[in-house]
């Protein structure tokens, strides 16, 4: 075994922000993603992943359901091989939707622990907080008819498999994805071990204050999805009401000042407001810059204020394709009014 090569243009890893999760566990302040969308194919993903290895990211966020997990792994494996210590990375799993069941999600975590070849999961979410599945690559107005509202003590069922899993030292850091504020909180209610993440979408036109807050309030760290306005994500997650983070005077105001592309200032923002941001891209220059950015020219608590302005409650991952039988809209899955809709609902939590 050598030792693993980073690249000359590294960025050290000594200045890269870390944050102190709610067990005592550290994780990277910044990430890359390996969903590959519409345009990004499982090999493409693998080879920024190995880039991104050698240019300094140490958090990698997978999932079963991106279809890339075994390529990924390939290259995981290439450099702990090459010498990379297996203590420096930090690789999320998630829990795909049809896998739910609680012998089925113990079975699903394993499987992606082999196929990343790690050993153990850093961290596991599970994805949705329903078993609501959809075929990869529908389009927006699929619905599946055995979907339903979200049960707390079905969701638990499967918590409880996964707190299993972390018993016998396979996962390290429990979390959510796609929760709302009173899911969350019936979850936090009820767990043995307690979520220490919550990967949810946020960006400049999008800054869930509320939710974040609580998560912080509650020791459940913040890792956000699409954080430049995700201009990448499917088809079917796109409409006409959607506003593009990067073309907001504000931002481009402020992207000037620093004398850098718009995309900087929001990963900056995210960075600095306390949220893991996890971009994807498969260009090297702007994987290097992304993760440079956060290093280094913070924004000042002037310009942390006026990003306050760009929140415009625009959520660009609907979910509309998880919609159960009498659901009312893509609005019913996010608890709105504070209330969990459909048979499982439990009211005001």
């Amino acid at each position: 075994m050598g030792k693993f090569q980073m690249a000359p243009d590294a960025v050290s890893m000594e200045k890269i922000p870390q944050k102190l999760l709610a067990n005592g566990v550290k994780m990277p302040g910044i990430g890359i993603g390996t969903f590959g969308s519409d345009h990004a194919g499982a090999q493409l993903v693998a080879d920024t992943v190995r880039e991104a290895l050698r240019l300094g990211y140490r958090y990698i966020d997978c999932a079963a359901c991106y279809g890339n997990e075994r390529e990924v792994g390939a290259v995981i494996r290439e450099a702990l091989d090459e010498g990379l210590p297996r203590e420096e990375l930090f690789i999320v799993g998630k829990l795909w939707n049809d896998k739910h069941d609680p012998a089925e999600a113990a079975a699903s975590c394993r499987q992606s622990i082999e196929d990343l070849q790690i050993g153990y999961m850093d961290a596991y979410l599970v994805h949705w907080p329903f078993p609501n599945y959809h075929a990869p690559g529908c389009d927006g107005d699929s619905r599946n008819p055995d979907s339903r509202p979200y049960f707390q003590d079905e969701f638990m069922a499967t918590w409880r498999a996964l707190e299993a899993l972390a018993d016998e030292g396979l996962i390290r850091c429990l979390g959510t994805s796609n929760v709302t504020i009173p899911k969350l909180r019936m979850i936090l209610r009820d767990a043995r071990i307690k979520p220490v993440l919550n990967e949810m979408e946020l960006h400049p036109c999008f800054q869930q204050g509320e939710l974040f807050q609580f998560c912080l309030d509650n020791g459940v760290q913040p890792i956000g999805f699409c954080p430049l306005g995700s201009p990448d994500r499917p088809e079917r997650d796109k409409t006409p009401d959607d506003i593009a983070d990067m073309e907001l005077p504000v931002i481009k105001r402020i992207a000037a000042a620093h004398g850098v592309h718009p995309a900087l200032i929001c990963l900056k923002w995210a960075a600095q407001r306390g949220q893991v941001p996890i971009p994807m891209t498969t260009k090297r220059k702007n994987a290097r810059t992304n993760l440079l950015c956060v290093t280094e020219d913070p924004l000042t608590p002037e310009e942390m204020e006026l990003m306050r302005s760009a929140e415009r409650n625009c959520r660009l991952v609907k979910g509309q394709v998880f919609l159960w039988p009498g659901a009312e809209s893509w609005l019913d899955l996010w608890d709105v009014d504070g209330t969990i809709p459909g048979w499982g609902g439990y009211g005001k939590a």
